[in-house]
């Protein structure tokens, strides 16, 4: 096994082009080691990117938010100007694990992880977050929804690495919110979960919503159909159930030991409501 730092993300994206074996990106490990630990994957080439300058910055530009690849989770809920346009998104970043893993984890990676049940990337896609990505055929940036194609499958080509998410500055009169179920108080992977991100006019209506499930599908499911039940509303209760049925049955989940089908199209519909609701009273709604 190699293990190399680049100072660089032309040097990583160099090695990791030119890498004839499995090679794997160390940003913050906590999944990457765990995996390695457990015998699941021998990468023959491991690329730590903590060393490149800009990736482990949170940047507030003219256009909203960049965060680097390297950014542990704990250091999102430090920002107070990210904590105050996209307080959705952070809540679920520091919902990963515990407080010690939180300290390396990163939203990068835990997209990477490609996990139906991660927690930070419903919140993202309800965002409308995207992926600034960097490989040997140059920059392209690509909503985060398209990153994962399955579980542990990413869309990314060999030798490209995202640098960045990338989120937009708040418009004004919106908010968003994040939501999971979890059966344990703490430190669980979530059975279900719901971001939402709604933006209203200045009577209150959505005019602009986003909502996303996690935990229910192969990939993280964007509800179209959800948003625009929310748009043109006040959030009144007729709409809030029209969109829990509308969330129920978007999902296509699985059976497993930790949920049943049925209990996971019904918990889906409870939070994608709940969630909505705390979305509308950060934008201001009443």
């Amino acid at each position: 096994m190699r293990y190399i730092r680049p100072l660089s993300i032309e040097d990583a994206v160099g090695q990791l082009t030119g890498s004839s074996g499995t090679a794997a990106i160390l940003a913050g490990g906590s999944d990457l080691l765990v995996r390695m630990k457990g015998g699941f994957i021998e990468p023959e080439l491991i690329v730590d990117i903590k060393a490149i300058e800009g990736l482990s910055e949170i940047r507030e530009t003219a256009d909203g938010f960049s965060i680097g690849a390297a950014v542990p989770c704990a250091v999102l809920g430090e920002s107070k100007a990210l904590k105050k346009a996209w307080p959705g998104v952070v809540e679920a970043a520091n919902l990963i694990g515990s407080k010690q893993v939180q300290g390396r984890c990163t939203i990068v990676g835990n997209l990477c992880n490609a996990s139906p049940a991660a927690d930070s990337v419903p919140a993202l896609v309800a965002a409308g977050a995207k992926a600034l990505v960097v490989g040997p055929e140059g920059k392209r940036t690509i909503p985060v929804e398209a990153v994962p194609t399955a579980p542990g499958k990413t869309s990314l080509a060999k030798g490209e690495i995202i640098e960045a998410i990338l989120l937009d500055g708040r418009a004004p009169r919106s908010g968003d919110a994040y939501l999971r179920f979890i059966p344990r108080t703490e430190m669980d992977i979530a059975v279900v979960s719901a971001g939402v991100n709604l933006t209203l006019d200045e009577h209150g209506v959505v005019k602009a919503a986003r909502v996303a499930l996690g935990a229910v599908a192969a990939t993280v499911l964007l509800v179209e159909e959800a948003a625009e039940v929310l748009i043109g509303s006040k959030l009144d209760e007729a709409t809030l159930e029209r969109l829990a049925k509308v969330c129920s049955g978007a999902c296509r989940p699985i059976d497993d030991k930790r949920g049943t089908v049925e209990f996971r199209r019904k918990v889906a519909g409870v939070l994608a409501k709940r969630a909505a609701a705390t979305a509308y009273a950060r934008a201001g709604g009443k």
